[in-house]
């Protein structure tokens, strides 16, 4: 066949042929493209959370942060900044890949960021980027193309990430739009994460200042209930929190027995008082009011006053501090006599203990008029007496087990109390027992889920059968 019958069958295999091409060099292109922007992304993704896990300091992650935005984006360089509490912005971190021009650009961002003062929540995200990027073109130059994005911890700005270029041609694409965008979000996280780091050592010094707190004050309070001849005592606290403010203490008004727990053979020195209080108020202030309380009262039980008397003292010297931490305390003070089985008392304002009559199996209280501790440094106090009999026994508590309430809303209240407390005197053996079952019956009123949100104290003091 002739050579001149080829060439129409030439140039449409030659047109297919280009046409045929084409798409598929394009599509090998765009699908390399895409891998390759795929694997910068990878690649980015890795590095940040490398430097995540492996950076103790935050500071250390920054830097990295425009060094990483700079390489992913194919800039000139990169500049974070951060925005403090007290509404100033500073230049934290800088990139930039030509050394002699890095300083002249450093000091005219720090120029730009500190012509901007902003208030919390003073203005809108939009407007407070748009301020920044305003100074930064007047302070750059119009030749430096500037692109950023806002850094958001739990939808609040906290800073600002920009790229930098000084190529004319630089474009800010949607790709690089992303990798910044995930430079910026891993940049939130490490910020949150230092956040969380430093409330949570916070929150570890303060619980070991609680800790310290909560083993001084169980050391305030008595180790042991004293030998009382005739009677038997038991008690129990339980603070809401590890730091209470409720208070009982069993002290013994002879000053040389103070330290010992031996007996005289005078009926006149051998008292014991018991006292109950309640500071208004839980955790930490509540218990460093009752450990003053607890110094002071125990000061004005060695001057010999009465049961109104030491009250009434102790509510003069106590007042202005009171005052000063507008709190105020409940107390209940009693003093008894083994031999004459004589308990003389007067009541702050504080509930009134119970007194169980073993005799007719009948419960009333023992009460004085009198008003708060604190709430008025002229108060005055009553004395009162009660003359026990064996078999006696005489519950001091406070209002956490009265007040305690149940997932209901319901109050465990004063008529439930009285009605377990007559079960536990009929049943019980020993105050032990009796401490043991009320705050069972507190409890499970409770509930086994729920924790009482006020302190719950609780004294058993009963007399012995002859």
């Amino acid at each position: 066949m002739p050579v001149s019958q080829f060439p129409p069958h030439s140039t449409e295999t030659n047109n297919s042929a280009t046409t045929d091409v084409t798409p598929v060099v394009a599509l090998r292109e765009l699908v390399a493209r895409l891998n390759r922007e795929q694997n910068k992304i990878q690649d980015l993704l890795s590095s940040l959370g490398f430097a995540l896990r492996s950076f103790n300091n935050l500071n250390q992650f920054l830097e990295l942060i425009p060094l990483m935005a700079t390489r992913v984006t194919d800039a000139d360089g990169s500049a974070l900044f951060l925005y403090k509490p007290n509404g100033q912005i500073r230049l934290e971190q800088l990139h930039w890949q030509d050394s002699q021009q890095r300083k002249n650009i450093r000091k005219a961002l720090e120029i730009a960021s500190s012509q901007i003062t902003l208030l919390p929540n003073s203005v809108p995200l939009a407007t407070s980027t748009g301020l920044l990027d305003d100074q930064m073109h007047r302070y750059l130059g119009s030749d430096v193309q500037i692109f950023g994005t806002a850094i958001l911890v739990k939808h609040t700005e906290r800073g600002w990430l920009y790229v930098l270029s000084r190529d004319p041609e630089y474009s800010w694409t949607e790709t690089r739009q992303k990798l910044v965008r995930l430079v910026a979000d891993q940049t939130a996280v490490a910020i949150e994460n230092d956040e969380l780091a430093v409330e949570l050592k916070k929150k570890e010094r303060l619980d070991q200042e609680l800790e310290i707190g909560a083993e001084i004050q169980r050391r305030l309070l008595p180790r042991q209930c004293p030998n009382i001849p005739g009677a038997v005592l038991a008690a129990r606290c339980k603070p809401a929190n590890r730091v209470g403010g409720d208070y009982y203490d069993f002290i013994c008004t002879n000053h040389n027995q103070l330290k010992s727990n031996t007996h005289t053979s005078s009926k006149e020195d051998i008292n014991w008082a018991l006292v109950i209080g309640d500071v208004m108020g839980k955790g930490v202030p509540a218990g460093l009011i009752m450990t003053m309380l607890r110094g002071m009262l125990r000061g004005e039980v060695l001057h010999g006053n009465s049961a109104a008397g030491i009250l009434q003292n102790l509510n003069r010297v106590m007042y202005a501090d009171l005052e000063n931490s507008h709190r105020f305390v409940t107390m209940f003070y009693s003093e008894y006599n083994p031999y004459t089985r004589v308990l003389s008392y007067s009541n702050a304002a504080h509930n009134p203990p119970l007194w169980w009559h073993a005799a007719t199996k009948t419960v009333s209280r023992l009460d004085t008029v009198g008003m708060l501790i604190g709430l008025d440094a002229n108060s005055q106090y009553e004395n009162g007496e009660a003359q026990l009999e064996p078999g006696d026994t005489v519950i001091y508590y406070t209002d956490g087990l009265t007040d305690a309430a149940a997932g209901s809303g319901d109050r465990f209240d004063e008529d439930n109390f009285i009605t377990s407390l007559k079960a536990a005197c009929r049943y019980c053996n020993g105050p032990q027992e009796i401490v043991d079952y009320l705050f069972d019956k507190v409890e499970d009123f409770i509930g086994a889920e729920r924790q009482n949100t006020d302190d719950m104290t609780l004294v058993v003091l009963q007399i012995l059968q002859s």
